[in-house]
């Protein structure tokens, strides 16, 4: 039976099935095709979220009426355009980018989808940059997607100053395929995973990589 759910799976999550979705469901325009390929052409790893991810984290915000978000890990800046299109005019998102480089090429990005005046990329590592954003708070969603090593702690800071029903966003929720490994990563991804019932209603959505989800109480 497992075999079987397995290969259904594998079938129906075929290449030419998710492309065909996406473009339906999740379909780019200029400035989000042009942060989506803005990795291979500037020698970054290829490891935004998809075009769905982006597309789902855009209506989540929707709905929860979001105004003020952080992003962790902004890399070219597709995910920051996905979650800024999605707040109104006043709204502001602080996506935090640890490589200088990937950061200005975020901002290019970013400018050239002309969500400047809603958007301050912010370089430096996360958990020096966090406490700086506090007063900011609180806030309606937190995005994570960048280093994994630290996700336990961003998630705590995240339950710390997110609203009540704020949202919760985590990629990466599998890492990579190797979240029961003892690594260090996969040691502070399952403490995420392991803590965010504490303080959020919970779900791990069965993406390409798992995008974690919660609710603040």
């Amino acid at each position: 039976m497992a075999d079987k759910a397995s290969r259904s799976g594998l079938r129906y999550g075929a290449p030419e099935v998710l492309e065909y979705v996406a473009r339906l469901h999740a379909p780019h325009d200029e400035a989000l095709q042009r942060a989506f390929d803005a990795p291979e052409g500037n020698g970054m790893p290829p490891i935004q979220v998809g075009p769905s991810e982006g597309r789902l984290m855009h209506l989540l915000l929707c709905m929860a009426g979001a105004k003020r978000v952080v992003e962790i890990g902004a890399l070219a800046g597709y995910s920051a355009i996905w979650l800024a299109r999605a707040l109104p005019e006043d709204g502001r998102l602080w996506s935090i980018e640890r490589e200088p480089r990937h950061a200005a090429v975020a901002r290019r990005n970013i400018e050239g989808a002309g969500l400047s005046r809603r958007v301050t990329v912010l370089e430096g590592e996360g958990l020096d940059i966090l406490p700086k954003l506090e007063k900011e708070g609180p806030f309606d969603a937190v995005f994570i997607d960048a280093d994994k090593g630290s996700y336990d702690r961003y998630g705590r800071w995240a339950a710390a100053h997110l609203r009540r029903g704020g949202l919760l966003l985590a990629d990466n929720a599998f890492l990579f395929g190797q979240l029961m490994e003892d690594s260090a990563e996969a040691r502070a991804v399952r403490r995420l995973h392991e803590e965010v019932g504490e303080f959020f209603e919970t779900v791990c959505i069965g993406t390409g990589d798992g995008l974690l989800m919660g609710i603040r109480r």
